[in-house]
């Protein structure tokens, strides 16, 4: 492609309003402009990024046995009403109603596909022998994202990849499940991107296992729990902190723990000041509602509740936290002063609980607190859990080392999804004994734009982006460095035509501006390898061949620029 026929339009200055380097360098490098917020428009450059990742999926998904066919972005908006998705998505979810002739209809714009799918398989699997099977679109999405931020990074509108597996036992499930694991890290391989696949939290719609795809970065919005030693790696709402339960001892002739007075003072942090004590000596209460009944969690004074190690541990589908009127029925206080002692619901106590000498704890009355509480002697515990964020020094599960908290951006998410739309779609199967059975369903995603915006965003230097081979809008740029020379567009046009021939997309800049304007935009659009042709190279016949990461070029006779170029590249694709 020349420069001058197609459209570039690229910026100088950074924008005030990107906030974060992928957003900054894709409007200054000409990748996407903005429409409103959270939707953007792909540019030439931009787009031919996402079709480069596209194809990647799309390759490494085929490879992996799975078969491509395409869904409709609208939908009825009753499959989402059989699911329980309508009120779960809530204000996510673009719903809406449109008149056809005398009748009013109510759709929705797809956030992602599993009604629709299953929908698709219920009318159409009927038996076991039809199964395993995987399918998966490349499709656009639409989610009313609350806070639309960090450019493509979070959109309203975005194009996703998203498989989901069929089959009739947990075998196949596995299976399927293992195959999309194993085709996410390749994929994510050739996009040149580091990540971290991590244990993640399925929720109730899940199975036992679901792992997202993690890239490490400063700006990432996800906490990731991450061992430099082992590589075990998790999502905080998942991550174990390594800890095991210790029942204190209960301690003889212990004195009398001692009421005080806090007034006004209901949060930790204000107690904390009046009473002169750390956090570490408070024991924290937290009324919850398990499938809608009230169960306290105790946790130290300085760490935070986890909701998912609440659900597992109280074997609830769903964990909330509980109305002012809840908490005053089961506490007899305000919000803030709650505590073990005489509280009228059962309670869970997490592992540091039990290890606290003298603690204190709200006292179940208005403006009151206990102090000198010894866990396990002025109340009960039986039995503790791991009920909190995992937090940087914790020990490793699996090998004790420290663990380390990183930002990362989410680009992959792998479920096992069980049964769950199976059987509110009706989508069943009948075995070999003429029995009938919810079909087993996972589904596995990938975030298209978010990949391309998260290479930019761990892929750049001062100067610009620094394309991975694979994904890069184009592999070669070739800069004529005077365009009104007839003898240098001779040789540009030459070497142009012949690494076109051989299959290598190249983006020659024939625009009539100075060397240095075009050296600068060559970083910043960050085209792995960049080609000169002109000045006293021309006159001793030779071109200058540079990697956009390489400070030095390599002169390189005019009539073997294009072997050698070739050779490099494949070589480079090979590592």
């Amino acid at each position: 492609m020349r420069w001058s026929q197609t459209f570039i339009p690229t910026m100088k200055e950074v924008p005030a309003e990107a906030e974060v380097p992928s957003h900054q360098l894709m409007l200054r490098a000409g990748l996407i402009r903005q429409l409103m917020a959270g939707a953007y428009t792909y540019l030439p450059l931009g787009y031919r990024s996402v079709r480069k990742v596209s194809e990647i999926v799309r390759e490494e998904m085929d490879r992996a046995g799975a078969i491509e066919l395409f869904m409709p972005a609208l939908q009825p908006i009753e499959i989402f009403e059989r699911t329980g998705r309508k009120e779960a998505f809530g204000n996510v979810l673009f719903n809406f109603e449109v008149k056809r002739g005398d009748r009013k209809l109510h759709f929705a714009l797809g956030p992602t596909h599993e009604e629709v799918i299953t929908d698709l398989m219920a009318r159409h699997i009927s038996s076991y022998r039809q199964m395993p099977i995987t399918l998966y679109q490349i499709q656009t999405k639409f989610r009313n994202e609350e806070r639309p931020r960090f450019g493509v990074l979070r959109t309203s509108e975005f194009i996703m990849k998203d498989a989901y597996s069929f089959g009739t036992s947990l075998q196949q499930l596995n299976e399927a499940y293992d195959a999309m694991y194993k085709a996410y890290c390749r994929i994510f391989e050739r996009c040149g991107l580091r990540y971290l696949p991590v244990e993640a939290e399925s929720g109730p719609i899940g199975g036992d296992a679901s792992h997202e795809f993690m890239v490490p970065a400063s700006n990432g919005e996800d906490f990731v729990v991450h061992c430099p030693a082992c590589g075990y790696g998790a999502n905080q709402e998942r991550a174990d902190t390594g800890r095991s339960s210790a029942i204190p001892p209960k301690v003889e002739n212990a004195a009398a723990p001692v009421q005080v007075a806090t007034p006004n003072a209901g949060s930790i942090d204000q107690v904390s000041k009046m009473l002169k004590a750390d956090a570490t000596s408070f024991v924290k209460t937290l009324i919850y509602k398990a499938d809608g009944k009230a169960v306290a969690i105790l946790l130290r004074g300085d760490h935070t509740a986890n909701e998912g190690k609440i659900r597992r541990a109280t074997k609830a589908t769903t964990v909330e936290l509980a109305d002012e009127e809840t908490i005053k029925k089961v506490t007899g206080a305000p919000v803030g002063f709650a505590g073990p002692i005489g509280i009228q619901c059962p309670y869970l106590v997490d592992h540091d609980v039990a290890a606290i000498k003298s603690a204190i704890i709200g006292a179940n009355a208005k403006d009151a607190h206990i102090t000198g509480v010894i866990p396990g002697t002025h109340f009960e515990i039986t039995e503790t859990f791991d009920l909190r964020n995992a937090e940087s020094g914790d020990a490793c599960p699996k090998c004790k080392a420290k663990l380390e908290i990183v930002h990362g951006i989410e680009v992959g998410h792998v479920f096992k999804l069980g049964t769950k739309y199976s059987v509110s779609m009706d989508a069943k199967f009948v075995d070999a004994q003429e029995q009938s059975h919810p079909i087993i369903m996972g589904c596995y995603g990938i975030g298209v734009t978010r990949v391309v915006a998260s290479i930019v965003e761990t892929c750049h230097d001062e100067n610009g982006i620094i394309w991975p081979i694979n994904v890069a809008p184009y592999t070669v740029q070739l800069i004529p460095l005077n365009v009104t020379d007839p003898e240098v567009m001779k040789v540009a046009n030459r070497i142009y035509d012949e690494l076109n021939a051989v299959g290598i997309d190249v983006l020659i800049d024939d625009r009539d501006q100075r060397p240095g304007f075009k050296f600068k935009d060559a970083d910043l659009i960050g085209i792995p390898l960049r080609i000169t042709v002109g000045g006293k190279g021309l006159a001793e016949g030779i071109t200058e061949v540079k990697w956009r990461t390489e400070s030095e070029s390599r002169r390189i006779s005019i009539g073997d620029t294009v072997g050698f170029v070739k050779d490099l590249i494949a070589e480079k694709r090979m590592v």
